[in-house]
């Protein structure tokens, strides 16, 4: 970091937090606009007028021309649409800055123009956003200049939700409502508010831009579909945690002051697995704040990257032969008197509340296992789950054999038997390295969704996805199984005897799900299939879920989505899934048939006049190496002709699907496969032809060259 440079004087530069507010508005409207973002009150327009006030004058004086409502439609990707301060000049000619408490609750866009899954028709455009003033706003500068970025909601003229935020929002209610019951059913009555936390551990590639915008499938899809590793691939784990060099350094220092303006505490940074792989992670704030945070982080790392000459691709997969990029969101809730409901805590009576919500959670993620795979399926995470590198499609949860135990044990209300191993010291055998406390547990990275001490860590979500359904679903399902344990001991003479009964019952019930073992075993898979857990292969399979009556039942009990809202949201997602196939098919089609068909071509041709001025030039000579080549190189090419062109027929075929669901799983079924099918003889044949011949960067060119 340059000299000049103090995180302290640059962090939150950018950002309209808790601190302008106060120093800015009156001490009457502050502690009103407190109260609302703390407890949800509503909002008055006399609050919003003095709030847009002070909002305009702190962005104007940081240099902004423009506002937005910024806001996350189901493209999974932010949206804004900038409006300038500037009014009517007055008449000396002069600016006349305006920006009301209006125009800052209330913004309108065109619905029908973003996806909606038939809750906007075209001729019904009408769509507002509206001003979450729990995300602080803040300004983003870059070659458009300073905007003045006003988080929102997404809603249709009805109210519909159009967006991730608004769910999310409400599932923050939901769990914050049922947490604070089951707490004061409890007996636990200091806490008045229960945040859901989040924080998500994003990966990325970094490869030169040059040779990435040569590559057109990764232009086009974010992923390579030709390629072969080279003869060094991650194998040697020289990449993990490995020195960082200059230039991914210069990168990564510029990427971390862009966000510690934007208030994003930017905190861990490393190389990954995977060789030109990386992660990022931020401090863990409340789950609305990180969500939005996340969205601000792939945008940096894709302006700064391009920048800096160079490429961050967030594809789940965007190289065969090596790990992918997923996004592990940790998870908790903290009460407002800073309790962590996910800490074991240090008191008996902490350590029942504890394993009752435990078991609570356990109960949840059994009973709406299609769900939770469900909020981390894209197309992307198809090419990586399952895999050696990321969970299986099985969901699972880890927490460990000690902690195992003490579940049961509270199952049968007895206490579990000693534990050799706690706090056994750790001693690295040196004299002078100092002995330290094991932990109560291992970490198991082959779980979906792993107790890693004080939080769980969904390790399913993929690196270009939203981390805003995740956290609704854990948020929604939680909620559910608080209130229905709430109400057992509400209504229960001896309310202790009343916890043992329910943790009993959880585990009994849905104890099942949890595993602590190897999840990227065979073994694991065939002990699944035996418990009756789900094994939900791919988002296509996923995505009827999202509309199963537990589902629906769900999300109508606790106000989170109605069933109109879900089934908008299924047929997006099946809308999107084609989408996306059908760009990385056509794709595929272009490649093929304009680059490396006739690169292939050409050098089959080239060889084989090579052959012929061989014998012409010396009689006799011995060119089987040569015409072997040939033979071999021309069949392989024979079967990738064969394979485009059943490959092209598929891509026909699919068009004339008009139901979304059966073409979404046409393109899982039947032309995915194909595609595959392409790709296999040519990347054979990119390993025999020169370098200088065939038309695209390698792997090695991409992954070694940075």
């Amino acid at each position: 970091m340059s000299k000049n440079v103090k995180v302290e004087e640059i962090f939150g530069s950018r950002v309209f937090d808790r601190g302008e507010m106060k120093a800015r508005l009156s001490k009457e409207t502050y502690k009103k606009l407190e109260k609302i973002m703390d407890s949800g009150a509503e909002l008055s327009l006399d609050i919003a007028d003095e709030v847009a006030a002070a909002m305009k004058d702190w962005a104007i004086e940081k240099g902004a021309t423009h506002f937005t409502h910024w806001f996350q439609p189901l493209t999974g990707f932010t949206a804004e649409k900038h409006v300038a301060f500037i009014d009517s000049p007055s008449e000396r000619g002069k600016v006349v800055y305006e920006f009301s408490g209006k125009e800052l609750v209330r913004g309108e866009l065109d619905a029908s123009s973003f996806p909606n899954g038939g809750l906007r028709a075209t001729f019904e455009a009408r769509g507002y956003t509206t001003w979450d003033c729990t995300s602080p706003a803040f300004i983003k500068e870059d070659a458009i200049g300073k905007i003045l970025c006003i988080p929102t909601a997404f809603c249709s003229y009805s109210g519909a939700a159009l967006d991730l935020k608004t769910p999310l929002l409400r599932s923050m209610q939901a769990v914050n409502s049922a947490s604070l019951r089951l707490l004061h059913a409890l007996g636990f009555y200091s806490s008045k508010r229960v945040t859901p936390m989040a924080g998500a551990e994003q990966e990325y590639f970094l490869i030169s831009k040059d040779k990435f915008l040569k590559r057109k499938d990764l232009v086009y899809t974010g992923r390579t579909l030709f390629g072969t590793m080279p003869a060094k691939d991650q194998d040697s784990a020289a990449h993990y945690s490995g020195a960082i060099n200059e230039r991914v350094g210069a990168f990564m220092k510029a990427v971390n002051l862009e966000l510690w303006r934007y208030g994003v505490p930017a905190k861990i940074q490393h190389n990954e697995v995977a060789p030109s792989q990386h992660e990022i992670c931020p401090v863990f704030l409340s789950a609305n704040i990180s969500t939005d945070h996340n969205q601000l982080i792939m945008e940096i790392l894709k302006k700064v990257a391009d920048r800096n000459n160079l490429a961050c691709i967030l594809h789940e997969k965007p190289f065969d032969g090596i790990n992918g990029s997923g996004k592990h969101t940790n998870w908790s809730l903290i009460t407002d008197d800073g309790i962590n409901l996910l800490s074991p805590g240090d008191t008996e009576r902490d350590r029942l509340r504890f394993l009752l919500i435990l078991s609570c959670l356990i109960k949840a993620v059994d009973r709406h296992a299609g769900l939770v795979r469900l909020s981390a399926s894209c197309v992307g995470n198809d090419y990586r789950l399952g895999g050696n590198e990321a969970p299986p499609s099985v969901i699972s949860i880890f927490i460990g054999e000690k902690l195992e135990k003490e579940l049961l044990a509270a199952a049968e209300n007895s206490v579990p038997s000693e534990d050799d191993d706690e706090n056994t010291l750790i001693s690295t055998g040196v004299s002078f390295l100092s002995s330290f406390n094991k932990d109560s547990s291992d970490r198991n990275r082959t779980s979906p969704f792993a107790f890693v001490g004080n939080r769980f860590e969904f390790r399913m979500v993929g690196s270009s996805d939203s981390i805003a359904s995740a956290n609704t679903v854990l948020n929604s399902i939680s909620a559910q199984s608080f209130n229905e344990a709430a109400e057992i001991i509400e209504n229960a003479e001896n309310k202790e005897a009343a916890v043992y009964r329910i943790i009993h019952d959880n585990i009994a019930q849905h104890g099942r799900i949890v595993f602590n073992g190897n999840g990227y075993s065979e073994e694991w898979r065939a002990e699944a299939e035996r418990r009756g857990l789900k094994n939900i292969s791919g988002a296509a399979a996923a995505i009827e879920y999202i509309v199963a009556p537990e589902s629906i039942s769900l999300f109508e009990e606790i106000g989170v989505l109605s069933e109109e809202e879900l089934r908008a949201r299924c047929e997006i997602r099946y809308e999107s899934f084609v989408r996306q196939l059908h760009i990385e098919a056509l794709s595929m089609v272009n490649i093929a048939q304009k680059q490396l068909i006739p690169a292939i071509v050409k050098y089959t041709r080239d060889m084989a006049l090579s052959i012929s001025a061989v014998k012409k030039a010396c009689s006799g000579a011995d060119t089987s190496v040569q015409e072997n080549a040939l033979t071999y190189i021309s069949s392989l090419l024979r079967e990738a002709g064969n394979a485009l062109a059943a490959l092209e027929k598929a891509i026909s075929r699919a068009d004339s699907i008009t139901d979304v669901r059966e073409k979404a799983f046409f393109f899982k079924d039947s032309v995915r496969p194909l595609m595959q099918e392409l790709r296999a003889p040519l990347d054979i044949i990119e390993k025999h032809m020169d370098k200088k011949s065939w038309p695209l960067p390698s792997y090695g060119d991409l992954l070694f060259d940075v």
